[in-house]
């Protein structure tokens, strides 16, 4: 198993190098890999574990133009509008303010033309594909190409992760395909099979956090008033594999809107506004979460003949510091101005008017991020970007959390706790992202889980299994405990009532291992199975509460945290899907 980063910045991302970030992609790698580095507020940074791999996801629009305008890039200087932009960025401050938001809505509008951005985006471009080949070391540490896509039509996230499988001679052939192309997605799908025609290489991408999408990235109805159809259902499944379902803008897992039965569902919610403050309606909210969009995705299949949303979860930091920090106890958090400070809780992340103040969010708002676990043989482009492409990987909210799940129709509940537990799942059945079918007469799928703690940070409250099917036009969800720890019983409901306690000390930021398990394991067999319906599983592991970095922060700087501000975490993992297809 390896771990990694699916979706970090670095100065050369637009937002990020012109608001305070300095370091580029040699410090990512560099940090990523273990080495200790200065932050960009002058901080020494270092990993308790190096990574195995990042995927430096810097925005395509306008790459590279932070440094190039900071340091006088010919580029910007022998060209009109860059000129101008760099006289007003170093004139005064409200001017260097203004250039900022003109750059920004010039990056996101494929209607403004600025015909050097593409110079730059080349050059830039270049420079990162020989920057990751110097820090790619098959076995040891994989720089895999990628980049962002940042259409935000209304001000709605609509965001992609795009990573290649490929090495420098395919990814020289191209230039990233950004949102001064098109702020369609499905013009990303045709540049992505373009890419794979002329090059013969392997494309994927990755949507990040739809809690900021007000209710668009997971549609089932277009911007242009037309519902999706087969085509489109089969074109997403093929170029999005995979979703972002965890990062610092909040965990999009699931809401307690859509799940009011699930008393973990409200976890680092990010639930009042899109990226431009206009307020969430809960309408809006089916359309964002994981859970909802996979029961979503399966209607459509009923419809349509293909399900759009079968994607596999990954969890990233989209850390905007170069820095990929996870822990709850090492915050370095989103933007260089709240690298760990005694205010950095106060700051807005887009400032706010009077009118809008309650839809806006602050930095106590960020989680501590997400990292995605890839069930790889090899630490390679290669393998990594297979297993991405089978969906054999999974999310935590940024713990180490070792889970490892199969599903078939023949596993006993003696197997679970054999050595060679992994070697009998695949000969016997099928993991995570995977499909069952053909249910044998009389037969429910079996499933058999391992979870084992992060070996730095907190034991283990519970195992579930996460639930979802059709029943005739009706869609259907049920959380499962189906391991529990510290000898807790689980009702003949399927569920434990009893909580597992807390030993956290908020005052001094500290708490032990005192409750919980380090390893638990189950055998389910799924209760309430019916051969005819589509139904998907997937695993989430909870561990017990421990100090979020706002209690950290308030130890270590002295302060007093506002009333409302969350000091306890539960972080948790969660599998990809395991689906269920009735014979036809």
């Amino acid at each position: 198993m390896l771990w990694g980063d699916t979706h970090l910045h670095t100065a050369n991302s637009f937002d990020a190098g012109l608001s305070g970030t300095k370091l580029g992609p040699e410090a990512a790698y560099r940090f990523a890999s273990g080495e200790e580095v200065m932050s960009n507020t002058g901080q020494r940074a270092k990993l308790i574990r190096p990574l195995d791999f990042l995927v430096v996801a810097d925005h395509a629009e306008y790459l590279g133009i932070g440094p190039a305008l900071m340091g006088g890039d010919e580029i910007i200087l022998n060209d009109t509008q860059g000129r101008r932009w760099y006289d007003m960025f170093f004139k005064s401050k409200e001017d260097a303010y203004a250039a900022v938001l003109e750059i920004v809505d010039y990056a996101m509008d494929p209607n403004k033309s600025w015909p050097a951005g593409a110079e730059l985006v080349s050059s830039t471009w270049e420079s990162h594909i020989k920057i990751a080949d110097k820090y790619n070391e098959p076995g040891v540490f994989t720089a895999l190409l990628g980049w962002e896509y940042t259409p935000a039509p209304d001000r709605n996230n609509l965001h992609r992760v795009v990573v290649l499988r490929d090495d420098s001679d395919h990814a020289r052939q191209i230039v990233p395909f950004g949102a001064t192309e098109s702020v369609d997605p499905e013009d990303l799908w045709k540049f992505m099979a373009g890419y794979e025609e002329k090059t013969k290489g392997q494309i994927l991408a990755i949507p990040h956090n739809g809690n900021w999408s007000n209710g668009e990235m997971y549609a089932v109805v277009l911007r242009n008033g037309k519902a999706i159809d087969c085509d489109y259902a089969e074109r997403r499944t093929k170029w999005e594999p995979l979703m972002e379902i965890t990062q610092q803008k909040g965990d999009s897992e699931t809401h307690p809107f859509l799940s009011p039965d699930d008393e973990f569902a409200d976890f680092e919610s990010w639930d009042r506004s899109n990226t431009g403050m206009v307020p969430k309606t809960n309408d809006m909210l089916e359309y964002e979460y994981a859970r909802s969009s996979l029961i979503n995705g399966m209607e459509q299949e009923q419809k349509l003949g293909a399900n759009p949303f079968k994607f596999g979860f990954v969890g990233a930091t989209d850390a905007h510091t170069v820095l990929s920090t996870t822990r709850e106890d090492n915050y370095f958090s989103k933007v260089a101005a709240t690298e760990p400070n005694p205010h950095r809780g106060q700051h807005w992340l887009v400032t706010p008017n009077e009118d809008n103040k309650q839809y806006a969010y602050r930095g106590y708002d960020y989680a501590a991020a997400g990292l995605t676990a890839v069930w790889a043989r090899e630490n390679t482009r290669e393998s990594i970007f297979d297993a991405m492409q089978r969906k054999e990987v999974y999310a935590t909210t940024g713990s180490r959390i070792s889970v490892r799940v199969f599903a078939g129709w023949d596993f006993t509940a003696d197997e679970v706790e054999r050595p060679d537990f992994a070697e009998r799942g695949y000969a016997g059945g099928v993991p995570m992202g995977s499909d069952l079918s053909n249910a044998p007469a009389g037969k429910s799928p079996t499933f058999m889980v391992h979870a084992l703690r992060d070996p730095n940070n907190a034991y283990l409250d519970r195992v579930q299994i996460i639930k979802g099917w059709l029943e005739g036009n009706k869609s259907k969800e049920r959380v499962y405990d189906v391991a529990v720890s510290d000898g807790r019983a689980i009702g003949s409901d399927g569920r434990c009532k009893t909580p597992v306690g807390s030993t956290v000390n908020i005052e001094d930021a500290s708490y032990t291992n005192t409750i919980g398990d380090p390893l638990l394991t189950a055998y389910w067999e799924d209760p309430d199975f019916d051969p005819k319906q589509k139904a998907f599983y997937y695993v989430r592991v909870i561990e017990i509460s421990k100090p979020r970095w706002t209690a950290y922060d308030a130890k270590f700087f002295g302060i007093e945290l506002p009333e409302g501000v969350k000091t306890t975490v539960q972080d948790r993992a969660y599998t990809s899907p395991i689906w269920y297809t009735p014979r036809k």
